[in-house]
């Protein structure tokens, strides 16, 4: 599944693998050291690692994961991801 989307220097790049009204499915590639600054999304948000490893921020608090770890953000809860290497994600968005 990582090879569907391939790292760019300096970037973050993604590939949306499916687009529904009941949810998305989004694979990433960052760069080491980039990275999304933080938001808040209305769905529950799953984040699984493929390659590499990250920091993540929820709500004030710092998970550090990696290759083979998830994590889930709570919908309305402030967070962050910055790429601590070269990093792929899974980012799985449920709408309820």
């Amino acid at each position: 599944m990582g090879d569907l989307v391939r790292y760019q220097d300096g970037a973050v790049v993604s590939r949306t693998l499916i687009d529904e009204d009941t949810g998305t499915v989004t694979l990433f590639a960052f760069d080491e050291g980039e990275g999304l600054s933080e938001h808040t999304a209305p769905y529950d948000a799953m984040v699984y690692v493929l390659e590499g490893s990250a920091s993540i921020t929820i709500a004030g608090k710092s998970f550090d994961i990696r290759e083979g770890e998830m994590i889930i953000m709570p919908a309305g809860e402030p967070h962050s991801v910055k790429s601590i290497s070269r990093l792929k994600i899974l980012l799985v968005m449920i709408r309820s």
